[in-house]
């Protein structure tokens, strides 16, 4: 099938949807399949469901009818069509990317811009292959501003969603120790993130830059750019108001805006979404506000209650330079009895015992009072600390953790999603 014929179809269509758990009436939908399945099986159901039209790309599957469309690859025909429908709508898109912070840049980006303009962004973290073009062909006629983040463990993928997306404003929230498994190295994690600029580069886009980061200023150095930052004197300053054990403030062009988010790490999350504002030529009375109205969630940075308890829930994702800036916020925000609950950080490679054990080296080095480690990662760890203890799986800690006495203290746990540290969350009392 021709790209105009799909088209057709999709501006026919309600909305693109991928899962028979999520359909609506009209919606275009696309039967993708991975390993270990096939969503080919399911195009009669989705019907019966009330989508408007399939698209199939196993014949096996396919009915001579209005309702079905065959193409090659489903993916790739997805894929396509957010390209074609990128070219054919005006609005801005900017694209996020980086090892740490996106969604939470992302997230206070589209509260402040949507304080003037018409924002539609990434939603969750549908930042992928298949996220990315679901995302661009959200975009309607009105909308003024696309707000698209993009994820990558691997060499090449972010030049392939910029292909997609084709951004006119480029940010990099920092280079980490994220993913080091697929990419190899640091070096190549600035390799991957940077393929954000040349596409800009080649495109004559623009880009925001953290005047803090030096490795950033010095790749961008040709590129027409908007500087923020403390201790810079291009473009924007933006200086933190330092106040131990409170929320993040900051004061730029003499107005304080607050936020709802601790740590020294998100001071550039929230200083992008302020420069972001003034670049965009919203008051700063708008920006203090939506700043203020971003409410950590989805347990990123999340601070949680329970009686007497109060638990930093930052587990939504984990990485070696992440990992250590949670413990660091933990530590400065935390007063009394102080417990660490750490899950292992996963797609690190050969890197992984090494960066496991400098993660323990760390918590030896500092005042708490009791450590739990979680996963087989950590549990090969080394530690004379005899207020550290292991397990191998939530499961195990769990069963412990269920069995103590909570009030009074201040807990954080930290972990890769896949540890389902929710479970954790549930044995607190």
């Amino acid at each position: 099938m021709k790209i105009d014929q799909l088209y057709s179809a999709y501006l026919k269509s309600s909305k693109i949807c991928t899962d028979t758990r999520k359909i609506s009436i009209d919606v275009l939908f696309f039967c993708l399949h991975g390993e270990n399945f096939n969503g080919n099986q399911f195009a009669e159901e989705a019907l019966k469901l009330g989508a408007k039209h399939v698209v199939v790309d196993d014949s096996k599957y396919y009915i001579k009818n209005s309702n079905y469309i065959l193409v090659g690859n489903a993916l790739k025909a997805l894929q396509s069509l957010a390209k074609h429908h990128r070219s054919k709508i005006k609005a801005k898109v900017i694209a996020i990317t980086g090892s740490n912070g996106k969604t939470t840049t992302k997230e206070l980006l589209n509260s402040v811009l949507s304080k003037k303009y018409n924002v539609l962004a990434t939603q969750g973290n549908l930042n992928n292959h298949i996220g990315v073009p679901l995302t661009i062909l959200s975009l309607k006629k009105e909308t003024e501003i696309g707000i698209i983040e993009m994820g990558a463990n691997h060499l090449g993928e972010i030049k392939f969603l910029c292909g997609i997306a084709k951004p006119n404003i480029g940010y990099i929230t920092n280079f980490g120790k994220a993913h080091l498994e697929g990419f190899g190295n640091l070096k190549s994690v600035v390799k991957a993130k940077s393929e954000l600029y040349e596409f800009l580069k080649k495109t004559k886009g623009f880009v925001l830059v953290d005047g803090n980061d030096s490795k950033q200023i010095d790749l961008t150095n040709t590129m027409p750019r908007y500087v923020f930052g403390k201790n810079t004197i291009q473009d924007l300053m933006i200086t933190p108001i330092i106040k131990k054990k409170e929320y993040l403030s900051a004061d730029c062009n003499n107005k304080i805006i607050n936020s709802n988010l601790i740590g020294d790490y998100n001071f550039s999350n929230v200083s992008s979404a302020i420069a972001f504002g003034v670049y965009f030529k919203i008051s700063m009375e708008d920006i203090s506000e939506g700043i203020n109205d971003y409410m950590p969630n989805n347990y990123r940075s999340q601070w949680i209650e329970k009686g007497s308890t109060k638990i930093l829930m930052d587990a939504y994702n984990a990485n070696p330079t992440s990992m250590e800036l949670s413990i660091n916020a933990f530590i400065e925000n935390s007063t009394g009895y102080k417990t660490v609950i750490l899950g292992d950080m996963l797609e690190l490679g050969h890197f992984s015992e090494n960066e496991h054990q400098l993660i323990v080296n760390k918590l030896d080095e500092i005042e708490i009072d009791e450590i739990i480690l979680i996963g087989k990662n950590f549990f090969k760890t080394k530690s004379q600390n005899k207020m550290l203890i292991k397990f191998t799986s939530t499961d195990f800690a769990c069963e412990y953790v269920k069995e103590k006495k909570w009030n009074k203290k201040n807990i954080l746990l930290k972990g890769s999603r896949s540890l389902n540290f929710e479970k954790i969350l549930t044995f607190i009392k």
